[in-house]
């Protein structure tokens, strides 16, 4: 692991374990086994860190939205494989974040911090991308004025919790999760079943 990687995952550690104001620079240095002025090399500050320990928890679902998008016109996926496709690639992401650091964005002290708004602008786009891809599967569905993004990523971030509670997240899990998506979309089980074997079928053309 390079020293930047080792930094991030030491810093999450940390910062999960102990929080964010309790953990120094130095800690983090000392942590990873190299000096503090070393650490600066790679990041100016904690919440330099501490924003690329959350980016990890998102921008990998978020930069695979275009080629999801993509295989609608190219491979004529339907809105369900679409929709289960996005949330599986979204638990996967947060199951391999480094240490659940995703739990941190829901630390007040974490949201207050200089550069969250960053981080908000990615979370942004994921919530966006839930909307469009939602919005066919739930057809005129209506849930009180609430967005379909904000429900099913709060449905999706159920992985946080479950990994703080030491639960394993593998496909099972992530197709449960998935599956559970288009449920509160209408979807039935028919077509989510068909939305699950298309999406397992197309995975690995955007992984």
């Amino acid at each position: 692991m390079v020293p930047r990687e080792e930094i991030i995952d030491a810093a999450a550690r940390l910062f999960v374990d102990q929080g964010v104001a309790g953990t120094s620079t130095r800690e983090i240095a000392e942590s990873v086994g190299i000096r503090q002025a070393s650490l600066y090399y790679h990041f100016a500050c904690k919440e330099e860190i501490l924003l690329e320990v959350l980016q990890r928890s998102i921008r990998p679902t978020v930069d695979k939205i275009e080629k999801l998008e993509l295989l609608g016109s190219e491979r004529d996926a339907t809105p369900p494989t679409l929709l289960y496709l996005l949330a599986l690639l979204d638990v996967r992401t947060l199951a391999q974040a480094p240490h659940n650091g995703g739990a941190l964005a829901r630390l007040p002290e974490v949201r207050g911090m200089e550069g969250y708004d960053r981080f908000d602008l990615t979370r942004s786009e994921l919530l966006d991308a839930y909307d469009r891809f939602a919005a066919p599967v739930a057809g005129g569905t209506d849930i009180g004025g609430l967005r379909w993004g904000a429900l099913l990523m709060q449905l999706v971030e159920v992985v946080i919790g479950m990994r703080t509670d030491g639960d394993r997240i593998d496909d099972l899990c992530a197709a449960a999760v998935a599956s559970s998506c288009l449920r509160v979309c209408g979807a039935g089980d028919d077509v989510i079943e068909a939305a699950s074997c298309a999406a397992f079928d197309l995975i690995g053309a955007i992984e």
